[in-house]
């Protein structure tokens, strides 16, 4: 049955006229408000950001940001990702983590990371299970939420070669 549920998941970029529906997940989702240059961020990342609708129904997010790192590598950054509650564990985090991680793998990013806040077992064991881990701890990363810190989990793509 759960292989069944997950076909009824779809992805659709992130434009102008559906950016009312991220913003809305996001407030929705995550305890923390977003700014303007988030959504240009989501907007101008292309593939790297999707809603995910299930049953025609917006209920999940992914959103990204390429970044250059040292040497001229690109790596990209999870902005969000986020499932409203009732649609978890139906596939739907994983089809969106594993469309941007092949897209990663395709367009030879360096590596992938994210920050998430350090008692949110569920997402640190969630991406975990896609091979990123913690590389760092941040003391006070977020402001007005308990607690203010947050772990900077990493994956890293070892076959990244130079384009041509």
């Amino acid at each position: 049955m759960g292989a069944g549920r997950e076909m009824e998941v779809s992805l659709d970029g992130v434009r102008d006229k559906n950016l009312m529906q991220l913003k809305k997940l996001n407030t929705a989702i995550f305890p923390v408000r977003y700014n303007d240059k988030y959504y240009s961020d989501a907007l101008s990342s292309a593939d790297f950001s999707k809603l995910a609708y299930y049953s025609d129904i917006c209920v999940g997010s992914i959103a990204c940001r390429l970044e250059k790192a040292e040497g001229g590598a690109v790596r990209a950054y999870i902005m969000t990702l986020g499932v409203l509650a009732p649609y978890r564990r139906l596939g739907i985090g994983k089809k969106l983590l594993t469309h941007v991680l092949d897209l990663c793998a395709k367009q030879n990013i360096s590596d992938i990371y994210l920050h998430v806040q350090t008692n949110n077992d569920d997402a640190i064991g969630f991406y975990k299970k896609y091979g990123f881990e913690i590389t760092e701890t941040i003391q006070n990363y977020y402001v007005n939420i308990t607690p203010p810190d947050c772990y900077v989990l990493t994956k890293t793509f070892s076959s990244t070669t130079p384009k041509k």
